[in-house]
């Protein structure tokens, strides 16, 4: 790939964020500075390269780039994105490529929330390394902005490290708060406090209508019942004095050059897996672990709480619902969760689309992004046949 993305005609291979004017990273462009004999250059091409005479003498030849080395792995809950991420790792390691998994699952964050959030195994990752998940305590709140750092820290650290970042997961505002470089507000315990003391009488109506006097946009977006989301919106309005919704209106640069896959499939298998994923869920043990959960606090967790599966078994053991009636409020919560996730991954058009694998024997998806990566990393894009389309004849580059 290298500098090709930066020549007037080309086009941008699929999946293949362009190169915000600081890319590919502070470091890594040191690095190239460093090995241009401590060459600057001036002005860039477009795509992002730097340009100018750091080539040996020949003005105007833009300096190759760095390989593509973060690989995006989104997609909707039970598309089997970490199965997926796995077995291009292994691929990779056989060709000598290190590459880690970084994870973007929101709740896959908290220790001892396993069988609910169908979190990865030990034996199910084959010895590839995972990161950010187990890492906090279920009465420790986890959002968006305060993932961004260590997930950028641990990307970078594989980075660093010559190997490929995968970065997988279902949680879109997780992803985005990664990949696009624009401000994300923090939180102020004493304001959270305070909103929520004076909104704790309101209804979803009223509290929709408060927020509507200060951002009738996120009023417009939030659901009123997600109590959590709206008095965030407040919160941040409150601490900065700008609507909640203008952060999320400014798309921001790419933090990092990388290549976006979105895992998919039909709607009747999906649902198929899901209702299957939730009776086994049940049938592991979900009882058991929420049981566990409680006895560390469970109900009081700003985040864990209200992790799907979670509420509805906590319902079974207060005796709310019986086990039928747990298992099928699951599935249609999770199902409601997909509809949600599948929206979210449809604005990015830049992204390469792969289906679900049908079965074992089925390695479209792997194979794709390993080429992929191997292509970047041999500076040869043009050397896959299928570099203009989604390796299905359909050309995603229009």
């Amino acid at each position: 790939m290298g500098s090709r993305t930066g020549r007037p005609g080309r086009r941008r291979p699929p999946g293949l964020a362009r190169h915000p004017h600081d890319s590919p990273g502070a470091r890594r462009e040191r690095h190239a500075d460093a090995g241009s004999g401590g060459c600057t250059a001036g002005r860039r091409a477009a795509g992002g390269h730097p340009t100018g005479r750091c080539d040996g003498g020949r003005a105007g030849r833009p300096l190759p780039a760095p390989p593509v080395s973060l690989v995006v792995i989104g997609g909707a809950t039970a598309t089997g994105k970490s199965a997926i991420a796995v077995a291009v790792a292994l691929a990779l390691r056989e060709r000598g490529v290190t590459a880690e998994v970084v994870s973007a699952d929101a709740m896959q964050l908290y220790r001892g929330m396993d069988i609910g959030t169908a979190k990865i195994t030990p034996a199910e990752r084959q010895g590839v390394p995972h990161h950010l998940l187990d890492v906090l305590d279920i009465a420790e709140e986890s959002t968006a902005a305060r993932y961004r750092a260590p997930a950028r820290r641990a990307i970078d650290d594989i980075l660093d490290r010559g190997g490929v970042a995968l970065l997988v997961g279902g949680s879109g505002f997780y992803l985005d708060a990664v990949l696009a470089d624009r401000p994300m507000p923090g939180t102020d315990p004493e304001i959270r406090a305070r909103i929520e003391a004076e909104t704790k009488r309101l209804d979803p109506a009223g509290l929709r209508a408060r927020l509507a006097a200060v951002d009738p946009v996120a009023a417009a977006r939030i659901d009123p019942r997600n109590r959590r989301r709206a008095i965030r919106a407040l919160e941040v309005h409150a601490m900065t004095g700008r609507p909640f919704s203008t952060f999320r209106a400014d798309p921001g640069r790419p933090w990092r050059p990388h290549r976006l896959y979105v895992v998919e499939d039909d709607r009747a298998r999906l649902d198929a897996r899901i209702a299957d994923r939730v009776r086994r869920m049940w049938r592991d043990g979900m009882i058991a672990e929420v049981r566990a959960l409680l006895a560390r606090g469970l109900r009081g967790a700003p985040t864990a709480s209200r992790a799907t599966g979670y509420p509805q078994a906590v319902a079974q053991i207060d005796g709310v619902m019986d086990e039928a009636e747990a298992i099928a409020a699951t599935t249609r919560a999770t199902t409601r969760l997909v509809k949600k996730q599948r929206t979210w991954f449809r604005r990015y058009p830049e992204a390469v689309r792969l289906r679900t694998p049908a079965g074992p024997g089925d390695h479209a998806a792997v194979d794709r992004i390993v080429a992929d990566v191997l292509a970047d990393r041999a500076g040869r894009d043009d050397a896959r046949p299928d570099a203009a389309d989604g390796g299905d004849g359909e050309d995603r580059t229009r």
